[in-house]
């Protein structure tokens, strides 16, 4: 069975936001740093080269696979912003209703600028993303 490449590592979250070309996508992921650090109440930990976490959680499936998964998180990527939220999006319909111009895919959550969404439904729904992870598996660190 294949390990998980998304892990986290050692690597510097200043490194990784500092080294952001385009200012206002550096404070963009500043700013999502704050937020998630005030939601999920934890400390960023790079997972890989790309993604900043916050907590993580242990899964073990059916199947037997099993392994460790960032709890919420987002990586700046050269076409967007993609913040992690977990538990599907049918779930979340009504705070997207709401929540401005964004795509999404199974569980990632793609915006060009903050200031294309509403801040306060975007921590409503890392909070609900957070609660979805709560309800399955525990948080550690």
């Amino acid at each position: 069975m294949a390990d998980n490449k998304t892990v986290p590592t050692k690597l510097s979250v200043d490194e990784y936001i500092n080294a952001i070309e385009h200012p206002q996508r550096k404070e963009d992921c500043k700013a999502i740093i704050e937020l998630m650090k005030e939601i999920s109440g934890r400390e960023p930990v790079m997972w890989g080269h790309s993604i900043v976490g916050f907590g993580k959680y242990h899964y073990k499936y059916e199947s037997g696979r099993e392994g460790d998964m960032l709890a919420t998180g987002f990586s700046n990527r050269k076409q967007a912003i993609t913040l992690y939220i977990m538990g599907g999006f049918k779930r979340y319909e009504e705070l997207l209703d709401r929540i401005g111009t964004y795509k999404n895919g199974k569980s990632c959550f793609y915006i060009k600028r903050l200031s294309d969404i509403d801040i306060e439904v975007l921590s409503a729904l890392i909070s609900e993303s957070l609660k979805a992870v709560e309800e399955k598996y525990t948080i550690l660190e």
